[in-house]
C-alpha cells in the first residue's frame, strides 16, 4: 500500500470519525432537550434556535475531534465535515418527510454547519 494511499484512508476515516461524533453528539443534545420539553412549560418557539444550537455545537465538536490527527488544512477538512453532516441530516429529512423542501432555515442550517465544522476544523489542526 502507498504512502498516498495511507494518508487518503486516515483523511476519510478522520472525517467521518468527525461526522460520527457529531451525530451521537446531536443525538445526546436533543433527547436531553426533548425530555426538558416534556416536562417542563417550555414554548414550542425555541425549538428551532435549540436544533440549530445543538447542531452547530456537535458540528464543532465532531469537527475538532475528527481533525485533530490531521495537522493541515483544518478549514477544508472541517467544512467538509459540516457540509456532509448537514447533506445527510437533509437525505434523511426527505426520506421521512416528502413535503420536505429547501427554505431559509435549511439554508441557514447548511451554513451554519459549514461554519462551525470550519472553526471546528481550525481548532482539531491547531490543537
Amino acid at each position: 500500500m502507498e504512502v498516498h494511499q495511507v494518508t487518503e484512508n486516515n483523511f476519510l476515516a478522520n472525517i467521518f470519525k468527525g461526522i460520527g461524533i457529531a451525530f451521537a453528539i446531536t443525538l445526546i443534545l436533543l433527547l436531553i432537550f426533548s425530555a426538558v420539553l416534556t416536562f417542563s412549560n417550555i414554548s414550542e418557539s425555541v425549538i428551532s434556535p435549540v436544533i440549530i444550537t445543538a447542531t452547530a455545537i456537535s458540528i464543532l465538536i465532531g469537527s475538532s475531534i475528527g481533525n485533530n490527527k490531521i495537522k493541515k488544512n483544518g478549514l477544508l477538512n472541517g467544512a467538509l465535515v459540516g457540509i456532509i453532516y448537514m447533506v445527510i441530516i437533509y437525505l434523511i429529512s426527505s426520506l421521512l418527510n416528502w413535503r420536505f423542501s429547501l427554505n431559509l432555515q435549511s439554508i441557514i442550517m447548511i451554513v451554519v454547519g459549514m461554519i462551525f465544522g470550519m472553526l471546528g476544523g481550525i481548532i482539531g489542526v491547531n490543537r
